[in-house]
């Protein structure tokens, strides 16, 4: 099964439908409730409820996944509003349609659970149907109508060009002792992002150093920075200090994101002073020196950090 520990636990929902076409004779029945195996809705729905808890089992790339909320509707297409077929695609028939909505907070999609709940509910109806003629009911139009979570989210954050800079913080590798690979993690990541990476430098961990290079970015406008290595609890560490004396303001939920994501992975999360905050447009982000340690904490806050850049700059949260 694919890896999906690098996702992030979100909320995500999903509304789908699908129909059943039959006969208006059928549908007459129904309405009357005088099918030989009695009220379809009910045994649907319940039918439907035990499908999304058993989609795991029955589609092999598909993760457990935590159903929090789960509604199954029904309509008859005479009953269809615009809204509800927008497309026209069940226009002239008859029958009746599964709707279905499902919430889930986790690292993966709840699409799944959602159209195997209408496809069972969906056979459960023929099956209930059968008995009047299997030549006049057909299942259609099963489809997915909208998700949101997870990637359908987060290109909202992406899709904007944005410009940042790197400061790599070390002792070592200004000295050329230690090759880069946690500043260079961060280039990688932020490209794939959508991201333009405008200036690149390694300095040593030095107070003054890092907050001239800062504030010439800042005066330069570019909208964020990222720096990487004095996060730790070492005689060395400076970095988080030195731009900590030089923030307008903090945002203290960047770095809980980040050490709370890293936590879930490692213990030594918790050993990291990252911050987080900004100088007049610009957002400052510190991160951790290990080429791990940058990949996780980007991860946990990419690209949704992005929308820090219109919210300090007056645009609409």
């Amino acid at each position: 099964m694919r890896d999906i520990t690098g996702k992030q636990i979100s909320l995500r929902t999903a509304k789908g439908m699908g129909a059943v076409l039959c006969a208006k004779e059928i549908v007459e029945l129904i309405k009357n409730d005088k099918l030989p195996k009695g009220n379809l809705f009910d045994v649907a729905r319940a039918a439907a409820f035990l499908a999304a808890k058993n989609t795991q089992n029955l589609i092999p790339h598909c993760h457990p996944v935590s159903i929090d909320g789960l509604n199954i509707s029904y309509k008859f297409i005479d009953e269809l509003t615009e809204e509800d077929d927008p497309e026209g695609k069940l226009k002239d028939q008859s029958g009746v349609v599964i709707f279905a909505e499902g919430k889930s907070i986790g690292r993966t999609g709840i699409e799944m659970e959602v159209l195997t709940a209408i496809s069972v509910a969906a056979l459960t109806i023929y099956d209930l149907l059968k008995p009047l003629g299997n030549k006049e009911i057909e299942i259609s139009s099963i489809r997915l109508l909208d998700k949101t979570g997870g990637k359908s989210d987060r290109a909202k954050f992406s899709k904007r060009q944005h410009q940042a800079a790197i400061l790599v913080c070390s002792d070592s590798t200004a000295a050329g002792t230690r090759k880069d690979n946690s500043g260079l993690k961060i280039k990688e990541m932020l490209e794939l992002h959508n991201t333009e990476v405008v200036d690149y430098q390694i300095i040593p961990d030095e107070e003054e150093m890092i907050q001239n290079q800062i504030k010439d970015w800042v005066n330069q406008d570019i909208a964020f920075i990222f720096t990487t290595g004095g996060t730790g609890l070492g005689p060395r560490d400076h970095t988080v200090d030195a731009v900590q004396k030089i923030l307008d303001r903090d945002a203290p939920g960047i770095a809980e994101a980040m050490r709370v994501y890293g936590g879930m992975r490692t213990p030594l999360a918790m050993m990291s002073r990252s911050i987080a905050g900004s100088i007049g447009g610009t957002l400052i982000v510190t991160l951790p020196g290990s080429t791990n340690g940058v990949k996780e904490s980007l991860e946990a806050i990419l690209p949704a950090v992005f929308h820090a850049k219109s919210m300090l700059r007056g645009g609409a949260h």
